[in-house]
Protein backbone atom coordinates (compact mmCIF):
# COMPACT_ATOMS: atom_id res chain seq x y z
CA UNK A 1 0.00 0.00 0.00
CA UNK A 2 1.79 3.42 -0.85
CA UNK A 3 2.47 5.21 1.90
CA UNK A 4 -0.13 8.20 0.41
CA UNK A 5 -2.96 6.00 1.15
CA UNK A 6 -1.64 4.91 4.38
CA UNK A 7 -0.68 8.53 5.35
CA UNK A 8 -4.38 9.32 4.04
CA UNK A 9 -6.19 6.16 6.10
CA UNK A 10 -4.42 7.89 9.59
CA UNK A 11 -6.07 11.40 9.07
CA UNK A 12 -9.48 9.62 8.99
CA UNK A 13 -9.06 7.22 11.29
CA UNK A 14 -7.20 10.27 13.91
CA UNK A 15 -10.23 12.43 12.67
CA UNK A 16 -12.47 9.71 13.88
CA UNK A 17 -10.83 9.21 16.91
CA UNK A 18 -10.92 12.82 18.03
CA UNK A 19 -14.12 13.62 16.98
CA UNK A 20 -15.50 11.31 18.83
CA UNK A 21 -13.74 10.59 22.07
CA UNK A 22 -13.37 14.60 22.24
CA UNK A 23 -17.13 15.16 20.91
CA UNK A 24 -18.50 12.56 23.60
CA UNK A 25 -16.58 14.77 26.20
CA UNK A 26 -17.94 18.37 24.42
CA UNK A 27 -21.16 17.40 23.82
CA UNK A 28 -22.48 14.39 25.79
CA UNK A 29 -20.56 14.12 28.95
CA UNK A 30 -22.40 16.78 31.04
CA UNK A 31 -25.57 16.41 29.12
CA UNK A 32 -28.31 17.73 31.00
CA UNK A 33 -30.07 15.12 33.27
CA UNK A 34 -28.57 12.32 31.13
CA UNK A 35 -24.84 12.95 30.68
CA UNK A 36 -22.85 10.48 29.79
CA UNK A 37 -20.07 10.95 32.55
CA UNK A 38 -16.68 9.56 32.72
CA UNK A 39 -17.39 6.41 31.88
CA UNK A 40 -19.19 7.46 28.64
CA UNK A 41 -16.58 9.63 27.58
CA UNK A 42 -13.42 6.71 28.13
CA UNK A 43 -16.17 4.04 26.21
CA UNK A 44 -15.93 6.70 23.30
CA UNK A 45 -12.52 6.79 22.92
CA UNK A 46 -12.42 3.00 23.26
CA UNK A 47 -14.97 2.67 20.74
CA UNK A 48 -13.30 4.79 18.40
CA UNK A 49 -10.04 3.15 18.15
CA UNK A 50 -12.08 -0.50 17.94
CA UNK A 51 -14.16 0.49 15.46
CA UNK A 52 -11.49 2.30 13.43
CA UNK A 53 -9.37 -0.81 13.49
CA UNK A 54 -11.80 -2.77 11.70
CA UNK A 55 -12.25 -0.05 8.85
CA UNK A 56 -8.17 0.92 8.25
CA UNK A 57 -6.35 -1.54 10.34
CA UNK A 58 -5.41 -4.11 7.20
CA UNK A 59 -4.35 -0.29 5.53
CA UNK A 60 -2.37 1.85 7.71
CA UNK A 61 -2.31 -0.41 10.72
CA UNK A 62 -4.17 2.11 12.70
CA UNK A 63 -1.50 4.23 14.44
CA UNK A 64 -4.28 7.43 14.98
CA UNK A 65 -1.93 8.56 17.49
CA UNK A 66 2.32 9.68 17.05
CA UNK A 67 3.32 8.01 20.31
CA UNK A 68 2.09 4.21 18.80
CA UNK A 69 3.77 5.28 15.58
CA UNK A 70 6.87 6.02 17.83
CA UNK A 71 6.89 2.92 19.78
CA UNK A 72 5.80 0.43 17.01
CA UNK A 73 9.60 1.70 15.27
CA UNK A 74 11.17 1.25 18.79
CA UNK A 75 9.55 -2.24 19.09
CA UNK A 76 10.87 -2.90 15.37
CA UNK A 77 7.24 -2.98 14.07
CA UNK A 78 7.52 -0.16 11.46
CA UNK A 79 9.81 1.78 9.37
CA UNK A 80 11.25 4.98 11.16
CA UNK A 81 11.17 6.63 7.36
CA UNK A 82 7.47 6.49 7.44
CA UNK A 83 7.41 8.05 10.71
CA UNK A 84 7.21 11.63 9.54
CA UNK A 85 4.35 11.07 7.31
CA UNK A 86 2.06 9.35 9.84
CA UNK A 87 2.78 11.81 12.66
CA UNK A 88 1.67 14.51 10.03
CA UNK A 89 -1.50 12.99 8.70
CA UNK A 90 -2.25 12.53 12.51
CA UNK A 91 -2.11 15.81 13.77
CA UNK A 92 -3.71 17.15 10.28
CA UNK A 93 -6.74 14.64 11.45
CA UNK A 94 -6.43 15.78 14.78
CA UNK A 95 -6.78 19.73 14.23
CA UNK A 96 -9.67 19.57 11.65
CA UNK A 97 -11.66 16.98 13.57
CA UNK A 98 -11.48 19.84 16.40
CA UNK A 99 -12.32 22.27 14.08
CA UNK A 100 -15.73 20.41 13.33
CA UNK A 101 -16.23 19.74 17.10
CA UNK A 102 -15.99 23.85 17.42
CA UNK A 103 -18.58 24.66 14.52
CA UNK A 104 -21.10 22.10 16.07
CA UNK A 105 -20.45 22.92 20.04
CA UNK A 106 -21.01 26.80 19.14
CA UNK A 107 -23.87 26.28 17.12
CA UNK A 108 -25.27 26.09 21.32
CA UNK A 109 -25.97 29.26 22.96
CA UNK A 110 -23.44 29.65 26.16
CA UNK A 111 -20.87 27.98 24.40
CA UNK A 112 -17.48 28.85 25.72
CA UNK A 113 -13.91 27.61 25.15
CA UNK A 114 -13.24 28.65 28.65
CA UNK A 115 -14.84 25.07 29.70
CA UNK A 116 -11.27 23.56 28.52
CA UNK A 117 -12.92 22.24 24.75
CA UNK A 118 -11.41 18.77 25.66
CA UNK A 119 -7.77 19.92 26.43
CA UNK A 120 -5.82 18.17 28.31
CA UNK A 121 -3.91 19.75 31.38
CA UNK A 122 -2.07 19.67 34.71
CA UNK A 123 -1.96 21.50 37.73
CA UNK A 124 -4.67 24.15 37.81
CA UNK A 125 -5.41 22.35 34.78
CA UNK A 126 -5.63 19.09 36.26
CA UNK A 127 -9.63 18.19 36.74
CA UNK A 128 -8.55 16.90 39.72
CA UNK A 129 -5.87 19.66 40.83
CA UNK A 130 -2.67 17.00 39.86
CA UNK A 131 0.48 18.21 40.40
CA UNK A 132 2.81 18.52 37.06
CA UNK A 133 4.53 15.60 37.85
CA UNK A 134 1.39 13.27 38.59
CA UNK A 135 0.78 14.26 35.23
CA UNK A 136 4.18 13.14 33.66
CA UNK A 137 4.35 10.00 35.77
CA UNK A 138 0.24 8.67 35.01
CA UNK A 139 1.20 9.68 30.95
CA UNK A 140 4.18 8.04 30.94
CA UNK A 141 2.82 4.64 32.48
CA UNK A 142 0.11 4.62 30.90
CA UNK A 143 1.24 5.14 27.18
CA UNK A 144 3.93 2.35 27.80
CA UNK A 145 1.53 -0.19 28.76
CA UNK A 146 -0.58 0.89 26.42
CA UNK A 147 2.23 0.00 24.11
CA UNK A 148 2.63 -3.23 25.33
CA UNK A 149 -1.27 -4.03 24.79
CA UNK A 150 -0.70 -3.24 21.38
CA UNK A 151 2.31 -5.03 20.52
CA UNK A 152 1.33 -8.09 22.18
CA UNK A 153 -2.38 -8.39 20.80
CA UNK A 154 -0.81 -7.99 17.04
CA UNK A 155 1.81 -10.24 17.60
CA UNK A 156 2.00 -13.36 15.48
CA UNK A 157 1.78 -15.65 18.89
CA UNK A 158 -1.30 -13.64 19.86
CA UNK A 159 -5.02 -14.81 18.88
CA UNK A 160 -5.84 -13.77 15.46
CA UNK A 161 -8.54 -11.30 15.01
CA UNK A 162 -8.94 -10.01 18.66
CA UNK A 163 -6.29 -7.07 18.74
CA UNK A 164 -8.65 -4.37 17.96
CA UNK A 165 -10.59 -5.55 21.05
CA UNK A 166 -7.89 -5.76 23.55
CA UNK A 167 -6.57 -2.48 22.37
CA UNK A 168 -10.03 -0.79 22.21
CA UNK A 169 -10.67 -1.92 26.10
CA UNK A 170 -7.11 -0.64 26.89
CA UNK A 171 -7.92 2.34 26.06
CA UNK A 172 -10.96 2.24 27.80
CA UNK A 173 -9.49 1.08 30.84
CA UNK A 174 -6.92 4.42 30.58
CA UNK A 175 -8.96 6.79 30.09
CA UNK A 176 -10.93 5.33 33.26
CA UNK A 177 -8.10 5.81 35.19
CA UNK A 178 -6.69 9.35 34.06
CA UNK A 179 -9.76 11.20 32.98
CA UNK A 180 -9.70 13.21 36.75
CA UNK A 181 -5.70 13.31 36.39
CA UNK A 182 -4.97 14.58 33.10
CA UNK A 183 -8.12 14.77 31.02
CA UNK A 184 -6.37 11.52 29.43
CA UNK A 185 -3.66 12.25 26.85
CA UNK A 186 -1.48 9.56 25.92
CA UNK A 187 -1.83 10.84 22.56
CA UNK A 188 -0.09 14.29 21.17
CA UNK A 189 -1.88 14.51 18.26
CA UNK A 190 -5.45 14.61 20.40
CA UNK A 191 -3.65 16.59 23.12
CA UNK A 192 -2.88 18.97 20.20
CA UNK A 193 -6.16 19.43 18.11
CA UNK A 194 -8.19 21.31 20.72
CA UNK A 195 -5.06 22.86 22.57
CA UNK A 196 -4.99 24.99 19.57
CA UNK A 197 -8.80 26.12 19.30
CA UNK A 198 -8.45 27.06 23.20
CA UNK A 199 -4.96 28.29 22.77
CA UNK A 200 -3.39 30.20 26.21
CA UNK A 201 -2.54 27.58 28.98
CA UNK A 202 -3.77 24.37 26.82
CA UNK A 203 -1.02 25.47 24.42
CA UNK A 204 1.24 26.24 26.92
CA UNK A 205 1.01 22.89 28.56
CA UNK A 206 0.81 21.07 25.15
CA UNK A 207 4.56 19.89 25.20
CA UNK A 208 3.44 17.36 28.72
CA UNK A 209 1.66 15.31 26.38
CA UNK A 210 3.84 15.02 23.29
CA UNK A 211 7.05 14.51 25.86
CA UNK A 212 5.41 12.24 28.64
CA UNK A 213 3.12 9.43 26.21
CA UNK A 214 6.84 9.91 23.49
CA UNK A 215 8.99 8.31 26.82
CA UNK A 216 5.99 6.09 27.89
CA UNK A 217 5.81 4.57 24.01
CA UNK A 218 9.91 4.32 23.69
CA UNK A 219 9.61 2.39 27.18
CA UNK A 220 6.51 -0.02 26.46
CA UNK A 221 8.42 -0.99 22.68
CA UNK A 222 11.83 -1.36 24.31
CA UNK A 223 9.94 -3.49 27.42
CA UNK A 224 8.20 -5.25 24.76
CA UNK A 225 11.06 -5.83 22.10
CA UNK A 226 13.20 -6.60 24.87
CA UNK A 227 11.91 -9.28 26.57
CA UNK A 228 9.02 -10.46 24.90
CA UNK A 229 9.71 -10.56 21.15
CA UNK A 230 11.06 -13.49 19.41
CA UNK A 231 13.15 -14.57 16.30
CA UNK A 232 11.18 -15.49 13.46
CA UNK A 233 12.51 -18.93 13.47
CA UNK A 234 10.84 -19.01 17.22
CA UNK A 235 7.62 -18.38 15.15
CA UNK A 236 7.80 -20.64 12.82
CA UNK A 237 8.35 -23.30 15.48
CA UNK A 238 5.34 -22.06 17.73
CA UNK A 239 3.15 -21.92 14.66
CA UNK A 240 4.06 -25.17 13.20
CA UNK A 241 4.21 -27.19 16.79
CA UNK A 242 1.39 -29.61 17.28
CA UNK A 243 -0.78 -28.42 20.39
CA UNK A 244 0.60 -31.37 22.44
CA UNK A 245 4.22 -29.82 22.50
CA UNK A 246 2.74 -26.00 22.02
CA UNK A 247 3.80 -25.33 25.93
CA UNK A 248 7.59 -26.10 25.23
CA UNK A 249 7.64 -24.39 21.92
CA UNK A 250 6.73 -20.99 23.57
CA UNK A 251 9.18 -22.36 26.12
Amino acid sequence: MPLSKRALAEFFGTFWLVFGGCGSAVLAAAFPSLGIGFVGVALAFGLTVLTMAFAIGHISGCHLNPAVSVGLVVGGRFKISDLPAYVIAQVLGAISASGVLYLIASGKPGFSLAGGFASNGYADHSPGGYSLLACLIAEVVLTAFFLLVILGSTDERAPKGLAPIAIGLCLTLIHLISIPVTNTSVNPARSTGPAIFVGGWALGQLWLFWVAPIVGAILGGAISRTFFAVSDEEIDLVVSASPASLGEAIE
